[in-house]
């Protein structure tokens, strides 16, 4: 087939797949973006982030600061997620919070492959435990799960995954269940450098609070592979709607395994 020819069915193909993910009825996530992708560690291999994330809303910055992140896949297929995470409030007006945060526990199951048209998927149910104190703005105060199913389909330099899935937040009367869609591009423009862009949104957690807390963004992200097993990921992006106006990454990763 002609190199044209070629070019042309890769964009109808990729095309195809972003109408899919753009959909999202079909915790951190998928560093460095908030959207998470199918694709679990390696069998017996880990993955290490030590990073920070941060939010600023007009009233105050709240920042992971830091946390560490460790992925480990123990069978083909599966990954194992631990989040333990130290955060800092820091309100434009009163005292300043800084303490251990809520910590985010999960297993991811890829149940598809990737073929030449069809996408890889997996299930990633999560859990956001309250071990940050909700008295000092450092937690939640209450359990929270994550129910999603993310897609990705890549072709020649172009890679796009996404998704979405349902928060289930318990306790408190004012608490509300709520939906969240998102999708990532990505081109490998250099053999180490792999920037990106985001598109998300998720509907409000807080009852009667529908037009001020539901959330849209975006965020330009890049990863950079110093070696087989240094890396540097980042992301930052404006709120398009939403109590926060800014939301940013930057992890230190570590990859290795037998």
């Amino acid at each position: 087939m002609k190199a044209g020819l070629r070019g042309a069915a890769a964009i109808r193909r990729l095309t195809v797949v972003v109408f899919i993910l753009s959909f999202p009825a079909i915790v951190f996530a998928a560093p460095p973006y908030i959207t998470d992708d199918p694709e679990p560690v390696e069998y017996q291999h880990w993955e290490i982030y030590l990073g920070s994330l941060f939010t600023k809303q007009t009233t105050n910055w709240t920042s992971t600061a830091p946390h560490l992140e460790v992925n480990y896949g123990p069978l083909p297929n599966v990954q194992l997620e631990l989040i333990p995470q130290m955060t800092l409030y820091a309100p434009t007006q009163g005292a300043t919070s800084y303490g251990l945060g809520d910590t985010q526990i999960g297993v991811k199951y890829r149940f598809l492959q990737e073929g030449d048209w069809i996408p890889q998927a997996a299930g990633y149910p999560q859990m956001l435990v309250p071990t940050g104190s909700h008295a000092r703005n450092l937690g939640s105060g209450h359990l929270q799960m994550f129910l999603p199913l993310w897609l990705q389909k890549s072709i020649g330099k172009w890679t796009a995954y996404g998704g979405g899935g349902y928060w289930i937040n318990t306790g408190g009367a004012n608490n509300s269940n709520s939906w969240f869609s998102g999708l990532v591009i990505q081109r490998q423009i250099l053999p180490s450098l792999r920037p990106g862009l985001e598109i998300f949104h998720g509907t409000t957690q807080v009852v009667g609070a529908q037009g001020d807390q539901t959330e849209t963004g975006m965020n330009l992200g890049l990863i950079w592979d110093l070696s087989d097993t240094q890396h540097i990921v980042l992301s930052a992006g404006p709120a398009i709607g939403g109590p926060n106006q800014l939301q940013g990454y930057f992890a230190y990763e570590l990859t290795f395994g037998p």
